[in-house]
C-alpha cells in the first residue's frame, strides 16, 4: 500500500493483483526508483474519477509528467484495451455467462469538447458541438468496441464503416446487435450482412408518451450513465480522440475492478 493517506479511487490489494500482470508486461519509461507502477495506476485512476488536469495532480501522487508518460504508452500499445477485454471476460464468467458475447447493443453519445480539441463537429439533432462516442456493449453493459468521431457523423455511417467491421473482427461469436432508430437504413443492413451479424432496430412505440424504457436499448444508455460518473468523462476534455477512447477504457476498467474485488 502507498505510504500516504489513500484516495477513494486507489486500488486495493485484490484489484492490483488483477491488473499487475498487464502493466508489468508493458515495458516503458523510467525504472521504478521513486514511484511504484501501482502508484502510477492510482494516479491515472484519480484523474479519471475526479477530472483534474494533469498539471494539477496532487503532490502526494507521482509527478504528472511521469504519469502522463505511462498513460500515453499504455494508450498507444493497447494495454488499456487488453486490460478492458480481460476484465470483461472475468466479470462475464462471474455472472455465469460465456466469456465471449453472442449479443450486443450499439448506441452513441454526443458530448461537448474543449477549445483545444483537434477534432469537433456539430450534432444538429442534439445541438451539441463536440465529439460522438459510439459504444458497442454486451448484454451486461460492458464495453466491447469504442469508436470516436466528430459529433456531426451519423450513427449509421459510424456503424457501417467502423463499428460493425471491428465487432465482427474482434468477436467472431457475435450474432445479434440491437440498435435504435438512428441506425435505420440500407447502409447498416448491408454492412451487417457482410459481417455476418443480425442488426435489429428497436423502435419507440408511436403511442408512447414521455420517457419510456426501451427493450435492450436501455443497457447501452446505462453504460453511458456509468461513464458519466467519472468527471473526466462527463465532457470530452481531450485534445486527441485516442485519449478520449483511452479514458473510456479506464472508466470501464475501474468499474469492473470494483465488481471483481
Amino acid at each position: 500500500m502507498p505510504n500516504r493517506k489513500p484516495y477513494p479511487s486507489d486500488l486495493n490489494d485484490e484489484q492490483w493483483a488483477l491488473i499487475e500482470p498487464f502493466v508489468r508486461a508493458s515495458h516503458c519509461g523510467p525504472q521504478e526508483v521513486l514511484y511504484s507502477r501501482r502508484e502510477v495506476v492510482n494516479a491515472i485512476l484519480f484523474i479519471t474519477r475526479t477530472g483534474v488536469q494533469w498539471r494539477y495532480m496532487p503532490h502526494d501522487l507521482p509527478d504528472w509528467q511521469l504519469v502522463y508518460h505511462y498513460f500515453a504508452q499504455w494508450k498507444k500499445d493497447g494495454t488499456l484495451k487488453q486490460l478492458n477485454d480481460a476484465l470483461r471476460r472475468k466479470v462475464r464468467k462471474k455472472a455465469g455467462r460465456n466469456e465471449e458475447p453472442t449479443a450486443a447493443i450499439l448506441d452513441s453519445q454526443s458530448v461537448k469538447t474543449m477549445q483545444e480539441a483537434e477534432t469537433k463537429g456539430y450534432d444538429a439533432g442534439k445541438k451539441v458541438k463536440g465529439r460522438k462516442r459510439h459504444l458497442l456493449v454486451d448484454t451486461l453493459g460492458l464495453l466491447l468496441v469504442s469508436w470516436m468521431t466528430t459529433a456531426d457523423v451519423q450513427d449509421r455511417d459510424a456503424a457501417a464503416q467502423a463499428v460493425l467491421p471491428l465487432a465482427a473482427q474482434q468477436y467472431p461469436t457475435l450474432e445479434k446487435i440491437w440498435v435504435d432508430g438512428g441506425y435505420t437504413g440500407e447502409q447498416v443492413q448491408v454492412a451487417a450482412k457482410e459481417n455476418g451479424i443480425d442488426v435489429e432496430v428497436v423502435k419507440r412505440s408511436d403511442q408512447a408518451k414521455g420517457f419510456v424504457v426501451q427493450p435492450k436499448r436501455w443497457i447501452g444508455e446505462r453504460t453511458f450513465g456509468w461513464l458519466n460518473r467519472d468527471r473526466r468523462l462527463s465532457k470530452d476534455y481531450e485534445r486527441k480522440e485516442e485519449s478520449s477512447e483511452a479514458f473510456i477504457h479506464l472508466g470501464m476498467i475501474h468499474l469492473m475492478l470494483r465488481r471483481l474485488a
